[in-house]
């Protein structure tokens, strides 16, 4: 025997966060963080010349920089989202906030190559705490029908901490120097780390979550565990280790390098193309987020692509005849890079249905893995590849290509489990909401 429940108000799911401008104002305070975790994470991509110069080092040490910090990144993602599973995101924050402003502020200040490695490893720590959490506030804060665009804007926020790295460091390094340069910079991460003491909360009133019982090691192999036999979760990591990487590598470290030393352009032009990757992935960031919220099986047509493009773009770019590409090519290539990071976003809306909300920040770190391992792997094999070639970047970008046909590979291979199980998911979940148990 069952009693029809009473429907939900439109557009709401019984036990959802109402969302709002209260909603807003605190995942606001949680952006800024992330916001400000992007500057110093990408603060090295306009500095990899200057960084040269300073310590004495080739390009494979130069790589090793940013090599150590994703290495450390990538590394605590389960840890991390396992920590906001259980601790919440305003302590996770918090520490991600202090640890991000200790790193920059000790890359500024250091005299050695040895210091300023492990300055970049401090702040990788720092930055690897603040991503999954900002997720996660959003899911305490949002419908879950907002998952996709909450999502989007948060990378919209990464990317425009990006574009003060190209447009602001920038001009700081060479106006003021790279320690005035890189220790005023510090003083965003104090101000952010005072805004979220002061405003930030885990969740709205009414929304508490169940409180986890302490079970040690048993209940961490649990929810990694769980979380990886989902098969939307592992989707979603692919996903985000094909898309991601190829904008990462090169706003991160070599874009610069490649397209003054390879293409000849001067340091300005350089520096305006890798705005111009920023801006164009603030733009698809939008319409992208758009198309998911409303048309999920897009999915995956939207990531496969950006992975097309981006491996058509590069290999006109690698291979025109002339010794470098015409300033067109280089302007298409820089649009479409910018479409990698909104792609890598959507590895999160294949991971978030996969799992219940218990697990959402677990699932999520498994699945920012993805794109960050990609990173490392190929910023070692460029700066590795330079050094062996003697400068030679159309061998070196060449590893690109190899990363995206194991992560295209794997996506084709998981697709179906995937959409079949998020499928099954989704029925179940609307008979429960129709029919509960005299």
């Amino acid at each position: 025997m069952s009693d029809t429940k009473a429907s939900p108000a439109a557009g709401s799911l019984p036990g959802e966060p109402p969302g709002g401008r209260r909603a807003l104002a605190v995942w606001g305070v949680g952006v800024a963080v992330y916001f400000v975790a992007v500057i110093f994470r990408t603060s090295l991509g306009v500095a990899g010349l200057d960084a040269v110069d300073r310590f004495g080092v080739n390009a494979s040490a130069l790589s090793t920089f940013s090599i150590l910090q994703l290495l450390v990144y990538a590394g605590m993602q389960i840890p991390v989202g396992l920590l906001v599973d259980r601790l919440g995101t305003k302590k996770v924050l918090g520490l991600g906030a202090l640890l991000f402003t200790a790193g920059q502020l000790g890359f500024a200040l250091s005299p050695t190559y040895g210091m300023a490695l492990a300055s970049r490893a401090l702040l990788g720590c720092g930055d690897a705490l603040t991503f999954i959490s900002v997720l996660r506030l959003g899911t305490r804060w949002f419908p879950a029908r907002r998952g996709p665009l909450v999502g989007q804007f948060a990378g919209l926020a990464g990317m425009a901490g990006n574009l003060v790295s190209t447009l602001v460091i920038a001009r700081l390094l060479h106006g003021v120097g790279w320690t005035a340069a890189f220790a005023g910079s510090a003083l965003a991460g104090a101000v952010v780390f005072v805004l979220l003491v002061l405003f930030l909360k885990d969740h709205p009133e009414g929304h508490e979550p169940q409180p986890v019982p302490h079970q040690g090691a048993a209940y961490v192999r649990r929810q990694i565990a769980a979380s990886w036999r989902e098969p939307g979760t592992r989707l979603g990591m692919w996903v985000h280790f094909t898309t991601q990487f190829p904008a990462m590598v090169f706003l991160l470290l070599w874009g610069m390098p490649f397209l003054v030393e390879a293409q000849g352009l001067s340091r300005a032009t350089a520096g305006e193309l890798l705005t111009l990757v920023v801006l164009s992935n603030m733009a698809v960031g939008l319409v992208y987020g758009q198309i998911v919220a409303r048309h999920h099986g897009a999915r995956l047509p939207l990531a496969l692509g950006t992975v097309a493009a981006t491996a058509l773009l590069w290999a006109a770019t690698l291979a025109h005849p002339a010794d470098t590409a015409p300033m067109w090519l280089l302007i298409v290539l820089c649009t479409v890079l910018g479409a990698c990071g909104p792609a890598s976003m959507i590895g999160f809306d294949f991971a978030r249905p996969a799992n219940p909300p218990e697990r959402q920040g677990t699932a999520s770190g498994i699945t920012n893995m993805g794109g960050f391992i990609a990173s490392m792997t190929t910023l070692f094999a460029i700066g590795v590849l330079l050094d062996a070639t003697g400068g030679d970047y159309t061998v070196a970008f060449s590893a690109v290509f190899l990363l995206q046909a194991l992560g295209v590979v794997q996506i084709l291979r998981l697709r179906g489990r995937a959409v079949r199980r998020e499928r099954e998911r989704l029925v179940a979940s609307r008979v429960e909401t129709v029919h509960v148990p005299a």
